[in-house]
């Protein structure tokens, strides 16, 4: 298994560095929060590596009434591959073996990979199984922060936020494949014979015009004019040359009206299915007592703050405009002059690098290392304890060949032979 990689606290005394649940409790008269951390925030650091950290809450459940999640997260760093999601935890959980194979009961938040993957996870445990969201929702996959928001009705809708904007909604029954489809189509069924879907239909009293069939196609050009050098004996009788009859319309044909049978297109029609059986607590959670982070990252540098979980959606979006509505300008302004100044300095050093490189071309060819290929030793020296490096150093118009000895206890250099080349 991976090495987990412990989750740095962002200004923190060392103490809560030491300390894997370092969360804070708040209570609000006005609606009950049942868990708030609203430190600092909590950093991911080297890369390459599985994060986890957890944090015991006092246990609460969602029966009865609206469970709220929310949390912010900062990739501060070019992510490349790696979550940004937390989870809900119910039952024991040993947090000194906490993992990626923790059981949880909700997993929310953000999962990029490459170009392909941008998606928001939405994964609920339901009598053991875990059921991932079927709808392609995208994450924010910039720099800055965000907001991300699960809100779960006792009805069994849903909302999803993002930076208080509603992204995603729906149910339980329709968004996951937790229970069979109320709904199935009747596969069996048949359209009925009578089942007129003609949309327009020909005017039954629609009347031919007299004459139109005698109306001919072509007609002579009426500006034609018969050349004047033109000759009967020599070309035949003259005659002008045939033009489209603007006032021919093709076959005569009856116009069409709206259909007064019209029943639309048939469709298969939905039918109960059999199979379905209503769980009226679909919605209700075991009772949670552990709220984590458990992710991998290909970079670290994620930064999480202001999780959240309640029972108020209102409470919910005051915090994202306490927080993120009041600051997002002064955020975006301070990153994007990070990154004027970031690119300053990359423009800087790659000049620099360029100088130095014409600087080395200008000065004549630089000394280089080239390996001996052909050596008279024996190949087996490197099973002895002392084994023999070759090296050929090249200089200015000689060569100088060199035997590093190395030993257990020294290292010494040998100068054997000068050879002109």
């Amino acid at each position: 298994m991976a090495e987990l990689q412990l989750i740095k606290p962002l200004n923190l005394p060392l103490l809560l560095l030491l300390s894997l649940h370092s969360f804070s409790l708040i209570h609000s008269a006005y609606s009950e929060i049942f868990f708030e951390e609203r430190f600092d925030g909590i950093q991911t650091y080297n890369d390459a590596k599985h994060y986890a950290i957890s944090a015991k809450i006092p246990e609460f459940s969602n029966r009865d009434r609206t469970l709220v999640v929310q949390y912010s997260i900062k990739l501060e760093q070019d992510i490349e591959c790696g979550g940004g999601y937390i989870k809900l935890h119910s039952g024991y959980v040993n947090q000194k073996k906490y993992g990626g194979d923790t059981p949880y009961s909700l997993m929310f938040g953000p999962d990029i990979c490459g170009t392909q993957t941008k998606k928001l996870h939405v994964i609920v445990s339901y009598q053991g199984q875990t059921y991932p969201i079927k709808k392609d929702i995208q994450c924010e996959t910039d720099k800055l922060t965000h907001f991300y928001t699960f809100i779960l009705r006792p009805d069994a809708s849903y909302s999803i936020l993002i930076d208080n904007r509603e992204r995603e909604t729906g149910s339980l029954y329709t968004d996951w494949d937790i229970l069979p489809p109320q709904k199935i189509k009747a596969v069996k069924a048949k359209k009925p014979a009578d089942w007129d879907d003609r949309e327009y239909i020909d005017d039954p009293n629609a009347v031919k015009p007299e004459g139109y069939d005698s109306i001919p196609a072509e007609i002579p050009d009426p500006k034609a004019r018969k050349p004047a050098d033109w000759d009967e004996e020599e070309d035949g009788m003259w005659k002008p040359k045939k033009i489209p009859n603007p006032a021919y319309k093709g076959p005569w044909k009856r116009k069409k009206i709206k259909n007064p049978n019209y029943k639309g297109k048939w469709k298969t029609p939905w039918i109960d299915n059999p199979d379905f059986e209503d769980d009226p607590d679909l919605y209700v959670m075991k009772p949670t007592k552990y709220v984590g982070i458990e992710v991998w990252q290909v970079k670290a540098g994620s930064v999480y703050d202001n999780i959240l979980i309640c029972d108020d959606p209102q409470y919910a979006r005051e915090v994202v405009d306490e927080i993120w509505a009041k600051n997002r300008e002064i955020e975006k302004d301070a990153f994007e002059e990070a990154e004027k100044i970031r690119r300053a300095r990359e423009d800087e050093e790659g000049k620099k690098a360029k100088d130095d490189g014409e600087r080395r071309k200008r000065k004549g060819r630089p000394r280089r290392v080239l390996p001996i290929i052909h050596l008279s030793h024996d190949p087996y020296d490197y099973l002895d304890d002392d084994y023999h490096i070759y090296e050929l150093v090249l200089g200015r118009g000689k060569a100088k060949k060199t035997i590093l000895e190395t030993t257990k206890s020294k290292i010494k250099m040998q100068p054997k032979r000068n050879d002109e080349l």
